[in-house]
């Protein structure tokens, strides 16, 4: 983005948090290292990354990126804190740098981490140059702009406690269902390992009531990934499912077997 920058003491009295912040949700990821914490943290060891905040026109600075440091500094009382100024910044690029520094973190919402790519996007109207933009793969960037079109009741549920996998899942669960049938899709492949959750929803083929009968089969260990491997990732009798993996373990091609079988 090219933008002169440098690094100086502000006022802490000075610093408006800017909206351009991709952290909106301050209590995402924080069971473990409350705001207390930091501040401990810092008031022992010191603030060892600065702040990054933007000049405005009338003297004072927009926080951009380091709220959770700003806030347990301002709960130790300090009156100034180390930070880097950039100027010239419009909000785009301000939410690029602000996602930049968030973007490997496990502790920052998804919804948050889909509203700042979905601000980019729209600013470029082209995925290639988000990615470019922000270090990421456009799957990625795809990615959390699907989360975007989950109900809100989905989305408040949506916490960094599930991971890059339980947002995988979610997001092909946005593409695949409509808005109306999201909340009954959602309930019947709850409770399964993520990975077991998109294969439910892939064979659903957006069909919620088929969801009921592939629900039983997860159950029942049909699509545990060691079958999946072998090609018998579909339902079949048990005494048929048995007699092929034998002859799969005797090193019988496949062709070969289901010409065997036919």
């Amino acid at each position: 983005m090219g933008d002169p920058m440098e690094v100086k003491e502000v006022r802490m009295s000075d610093i408006k948090i800017s909206a351009s912040n991709t952290r909106k949700d301050l209590e995402a990821g924080t069971e473990d290292t409350s705001l207390n914490d930091l501040a401990q943290s810092i008031q022992e060891k010191g603030l060892l990354n600065p702040i990054t905040v933007s000049k405005r026109k009338d003297g004072l600075y927009d926080l951009i990126a380091g709220q959770r440091r700003f806030l347990a500094c301002k709960k130790l009382r300090w009156k100034t804190i180390p930070a880097i100024i950039r100027d010239r910044l419009d909000d785009t690029n301000a939410t690029i740098i602000s996602l930049i520094e968030n973007v490997q973190r496990a502790d920052i919402n998804p919804i948050d981490k889909a509203n700042a790519y979905q601000k980019i996007y729209e600013k470029y109207k082209n995925y290639d140059k988000v990615a470019k933009e922000t270090g990421v793969s456009i799957p990625t960037v795809k990615k959390y702009l699907a989360l975007l079109n989950l109900v809100p009741s989905i989305q408040k549920k949506l916490t960094t406690a599930e991971g890059p996998v339980g947002i995988s899942a979610l997001s092909k669960l946005s593409e695949t269902f409509s808005s109306e049938k999201q909340e009954e899709a959602y309930e019947k492949i709850s409770g399964f390992k993520q990975s077991i959750q998109l294969e439910l929803i892939k064979r659903s083929d957006g069909d919620v009531n088929k969801l009921t009968e592939l629900r039983s089969q997860a159950f029942e260990g049909a699509f545990d990934t060691r079958v999946c491997m072998e090609g018998l990732c579909f339902k079949m009798p048990e005494e048929l499912k048995t007699r092929i993996k034998e002859m799969l373990k005797e090193g019988k091609d496949l062709r070969d077997v289901v010409k065997r079988l036919k």
